[in-house]
């Protein structure tokens, strides 16, 4: 019978991806001496932002997730950020293996939110749960079993491994998801004043709103 642990020894960004992901390289360590043919391998990712400080601009920024300072001893909990799988060549005692994170921007996700209001120069604490099914030889073919579902391995992701990420693929823009009547009604309002595109609308309309 397998007995597997694992390390997470870095999280890097991917060069030159088509859309943003990081690498996070794992270690794998199989402690009974059996051979391992394969394993399915699943992760679920999530942030830890209860174990770490945060100074006043980052407090501010994350008011719409955890809300007022006097509540995050209540609202600062654990939360998702990604689910990744690999599948990992056979192996014998160790290995390593990179595992895809595929990342967003997308403003309406949690995860986003946090990390874009988090200053370049702290880390995030982030917690890999491991689950899967192990492929080990068997007598008559191939033994199955399953990654214990209290396998995991915790890391202090750099914040500024991520907003570099980000910055290549999405150098000086974002992303907002709006209704579709908002839309329309943005675009007329760009076409009847004869504005260039819906990024100069909505800052008209903002400093209309900051004049009024």
């Amino acid at each position: 019978m397998t007995e597997l642990a694992f390390a997470v020894l870095e999280v890097t960004a991917q060069a030159h991806g088509a859309v943003p992901i990081l690498n996070a390289r794992l270690r794998i360590d199989e402690t009974t001496g059996t051979p391992v043919r394969a394993v399915a391998l699943r992760a679920q990712v999530r942030i830890e932002p209860q174990k770490r400080r945060y100074t006043e601009d980052e407090g501010a920024g994350l008011q719409d997730l955890f809300g007022p300072r006097e509540r995050w001893t209540s609202t600062l909990r654990s939360f998702m950020w990604l689910q990744a799988t690999a599948m990992v060549q056979g192996f014998t005692d160790t290995c390593e293996v990179d595992l895809a994170l595929p990342c967003t921007y997308d403003f309406e996700v949690a995860a986003s939110k946090y990390l874009h209001a988090l200053g370049e120069d702290g880390v995030v604490p982030i917690e890999f749960l491991f689950s899967g099914t192990v492929f080990t030889k068997g007598d008559t073919g191939f033994n199955v079993a399953q990654v214990p579902w209290d396998r995991q391995a915790s890391y202090d992701l750099p914040v500024s491994v991520w907003k570099q990420l980000i910055r290549e693929h999405f150098p000086s823009t974002g992303w907002l998801r709006l209704d579709h009547e908002t839309i329309e009604a943005l675009a007329k309002f760009k076409s009847d004043r004869g504005l260039i595109s819906l990024d100069e609308a909505v800052h008209h309309l903002l400093q209309r709103e900051v004049s009024a």
